[in-house]
């Protein structure tokens, strides 16, 4: 657990911010595959591949128990249906999200739209 905090990235550019949720089974060895899955040496390559080429700039995910919350930066001209409905059509996306659904608490053959909820942000600090 990072007590001090993640660096952020600064892309040069103004961002915006979409904040996601998913829960995953409640099962601890699937939650270690479903991490394992997301590591440095497993992630499929094409997947980041595809996420870089609909225009995402970053994309985190964070997890408590088995609740994941994700983020996603993209700049400001980023139109997210668009994107996710390209991203669909990739190399291996089908095959990703059919591997990682067996992990999830979702019902069989979602789509990641239908998995992924979207949240809204009710505080900001500056506004």
């Amino acid at each position: 657990m990072a007590t001090n905090g993640y660096k952020t990235k600064d892309f040069g550019v103004p961002v915006k911010r979409y904040c996601q949720t998913l829960r995953l089974k409640d099962d601890a060895e699937l939650i270690r595959k479903y991490r394992e899955a997301h590591d440095r040496e497993h992630f499929w390559d094409e997947i980041k591949q595809g996420i870089k080429s609909v225009g995402i700039l970053e994309m985190e995910i964070y997890i408590l128990d088995n609740t994941l919350f994700m983020i996603v930066d993209a700049p400001l001209d980023f139109d997210w249906d668009t994107a996710m409905a390209r991203l669909a059509t990739l190399p291996r996306q089908q095959e990703w999200e059919d591997y990682v659904a067996s992990f999830q608490d979702c019902a069989a053959g979602a789509s990641s739209g239908e998995k992924w909820r979207m949240m809204e942000r009710m505080f900001h600090l500056y506004e």
